[in-house]
């Protein structure tokens, strides 16, 4: 799930769900919807913010153990 993923690295970066929503310019309710599963569907702009954020890559944000995701670079 990506929420569990954002989640995940937000943790490991030492990153509370504010300092996230303010460096990757996205709000704070917005990714705490993502984290929690709320918003299940969000968009690849706003997933490039947060993967930038946590200097981490799209796929990585979008894979789990289970499936890795390859994205073109279109």
């Amino acid at each position: 799930m990506v929420g569990d993923k954002i989640k995940d690295l937000r943790e490991q970066k030492g990153l509370t769900i504010n300092e996230l929503a303010h460096h990757s310019n996205v709000s704070k309710s917005y990714i705490s919807s993502i984290e929690r599963g709320i918003q299940k569907n969000p968009s690849i702009k706003i997933l490039k913010k947060i993967a930038l954020t946590l200097d981490t890559s799209l796929e990585n944000i979008l894979s789990s153990d289970k499936n890795k995701v390859f994205l073109d670079e279109e």
